[in-house]
């Protein structure tokens, strides 16, 4: 049964030296500083050792509540409850956390890798390259590091820790942290669908792509096909053939022409109608997503061998093979080259912040899900470490693959590197890259291994993304949906695959653009800010960092604090305000977005990250007592006592 905080007829005065024998031993704790109504049966409760309020002091505060911060006997135990002791060490911990039938992964391995498969995705196969090279080439590597170091890996780590403490999904934990902060779980909930709708388009192309190279030559290698148009020049298998600025490339016409329908759209005023073979294509990736994560983390955790490890195989690969072709020299020194003065531009270090925050993930939900089930007492700050470090590694070795290609590219075409890698985005996949595939001895195999890449780092990320949903709602809502987990996930699936439809039209690559644009980028990182304000500030650096100990066995040192406290904040801060004050014009192959889809797209972000002041007035309102009982009573947590190892309520700092 849920705490009930206490009304006006129930508050008491702030302790003092004239408070009698007898109200010191009516204080009423738990392990982790525990707070509880004063009640009769409260005085079951030992009386409080001496010596124990030197590590944290009981105070009656004005909303009611006991206030005690780890008080430990000489054995590091508090003494607790005779009746009803509750666990003193991490194992004991472990052992109330098992009792409370939360499902957990088989093994550690399954975990890692479904981190690593979600942290490591399609943008680090094609965003950071060029973020990198657009930004400095090696000089970039500095601001990216940095930011990486105190900012990225420490909400990484924030993010796990809470999971792995409170063990609830995105929505429900919030109880437990600073309820009224309650509405940054859906305004994650709804961003995470966004994705959903215009993530897995790009599977799809990815998908009829694998199809496609199934033949002896690859349909993109020639001009001879019903959708090539006069400007078609493939001076791959011609000499002297002159490149010029309306030339297109056999790869960019089967792209634009025969993949994507383009063509037939005149944009987002009039995007045409569905292409039925992209529909076919999103509906099998959908199928396999379905049956990979409908009965739950240990469905999940074995898919993920194959689908986490395969794209590493397949790199190295490429990377050997792109090695040996002429002119990749050229790509990977335009890679690296370091222009140290553009680290004096404002614009490097929000593109590093921004990089390292969408590539590591804080802020979907994911982190908070996959540690909810990890066993209690799991080195989760080891985790941090050794996944951010490979999530950082993977992007650097997937810009040396990208690189070494466009060098290739540049030494055919016999232009600039910079001239080559013009486009950004899946356009660098889908026709840079597989065009140069084409001129490869054996094309057709690196054509199917390096889409089968794509696809199952696309699988990766959505069985996490859909997975960060399915256990907020399962964790909210466990009464209604917990027994029907499988037909939840399948209604789950069927409307992603509706809120899809618009990027299967002849404009959905427009559609894929917008949404990735608006939906996603400073609603997340402003999630992500009231995240580590609520965390930081409100439940309080010492009680995290006591949750810590309780979980580790030690507590993290001064400059995870800071940058929980202060560094990190301030980085987002930074990206968000340079997101709203310098916004991006929009323009995909020919096509300038026009005024009138930034404000559409500004109202798309805002529909999630509405939520969250949205529940702060609904929290208030139906929250009894006066306007500072009503605040008191919001951010302090309302712990179902029965619920995981850190139950009861807890004082926030505030």
């Amino acid at each position: 049964m849920a705490v009930i905080l206490p009304l006006n007829n129930e508050m008491s005065t702030l302790n003092s030296e004239k408070d009698s024998p007898d109200t010191t031993k009516e204080e009423d704790y738990k392990e982790n500083g525990v707070l509880i109504k004063n009640s009769p049966s409260a005085h079951k409760l030992s009386d409080s050792p001496p010596g124990s309020l030197e590590k944290g002091e009981a105070g009656r505060i004005s909303n009611g509540y006991s206030a005690v911060q780890s008080p430990e006997g000489p054995n590091g135990s508090s003494d607790g409850d005779r009746d009803c002791p509750l666990p003193s060490a991490p194992g004991e911990l472990q052992e109330l956390a098992k009792d409370s039938g939360r499902e957990t992964w088989s093994k550690k391995t399954d975990f890692m890798l479904s981190v690593i498969g979600y942290a490591v995705d399609l943008g680090n196969v094609w965003r950071f390259p060029y973020i990198a090279y657009q930004n400095g080439g090696g000089a970039f590597l500095i601001p990216y590091l940095l930011m990486a170091v105190f900012g990225g890996i420490p909400l990484f780590y924030m993010e796990l820790v809470l999971g792995q403490y409170h063990r609830n999904g995105a929505i429900s934990i919030w109880r437990k942290i600073c309820p009224i902060f309650k509405g940054i779980g859906y305004a994650i909930c709804i961003v995470a669908l966004y994705v959903a709708f215009y993530y897995n388009t790009i599977m799809a192309w990815a998908l009829y792509y694998l199809y496609s190279s199934f033949t002896s030559e690859l349909p993109w290698s020639s001009c001879n096909n019903v959708w090539n148009t006069q400007n078609c020049t493939n001076y791959f298998l011609k000499d002297n053939v002159t490149w010029t600025k309306y030339s297109t490339s056999p790869a960019e016409e089967f792209y634009i022409r025969q993949v994507l329908n383009v063509h037939k759209s005149h944009g987002l005023e009039d995007l045409g109608g569905i292409s039925w073979h992209l529909a076919i294509c999103l509906l099998f990736i959908f199928i396999v997503v379905y049956f990979s994560i409908w009965k739950g983390v240990k469905t999940s955790g074995k898919v993920v061998w194959v689908t986490a490890t395969l794209p590493y195989l397949v790199l190295f690969i490429l990377l050997v093979r792109g090695a040996t072709l002429p002119g990749a020299w050229r790509g990977i020194l335009y890679y690296l080259k370091p222009e140290w003065n553009k680290l004096l531009t404002t614009q490097v270090w929000v593109d590093a912040a921004a990089q390292i925050f969408f590539s590591l993930g804080p802020g979907f939900g994911v982190l908070l899900a996959f540690a909810s089930y990890n066993k209690f007492n799991n080195n989760c700050y080891k985790d941090a470490l050794i996944i951010s470090t490979v999530n950082c590694l993977t992007s650097f070795l997937s810009g040396c693959v990208m690189f070494t290609v466009l060098g290739y590219m540049a030494e055919m075409r016999n232009e600039k590197v910079e001239d080559v890698a013009k486009d950004t985005g899946p356009s660098l996949l889908f026709i840079t890259y597989a065009e140069a595939i084409t001129n490869m001895p054996a094309s057709t195999f690196f054509a199917i291994i390096f889409f089968i890449m794509l696809i199952t780092l696309g699988l990766d990320s959505t069985f996490a993304g859909l997975e960060g949903v399915i256990t907020a709602v399962l964790d909210e809502y466990s009464v209604l949906l917990r027994k029907h987990r499988e037909w939840f996930v399948l209604g789950l699936i069927i409307f992603c695959y509706l809120g899809a439809l618009s990027t299967l039209t002849y404009g959905g690559a427009y559609v894929v653009k917008f949404f990735e644009e608006y939906a996603t980028g400073a609603a997340i990182i402003a999630v992500v800010f009231l995240e580590s304000i609520a965390v930081s500030w409100f439940y309080g650096m010492k009680r995290f960092c006591r949750d810590v100990k309780g979980m580790l066995g030690f507590s993290p040192g001064w400059f995870w604090q800071i940058c929980w406290v202060a560094i990190s904040p301030i980085i987002l801060l930074f990206i968000i305000a340079s997101f709203l004050s310098a916004p991006r014009e929009l323009k995909l192959f020919d096509y300038t977005y026009p005024y009138w889809t930034a404000v559409v797209g500004y109202c798309i972000g805002t529909s999630s990250f509405i939520c969250v002041p949205s529940y702060m007035v609904y929290k208030l309102i139906i929250t009894p007592g006066t306007f500072k009982q009503r605040i008191l009573r919001s951010i302090t947590p309302e712990v179902e006592e029965n619920e995981t190892p850190n139950s009861g309520i807890h004082l926030n700092s505030v």
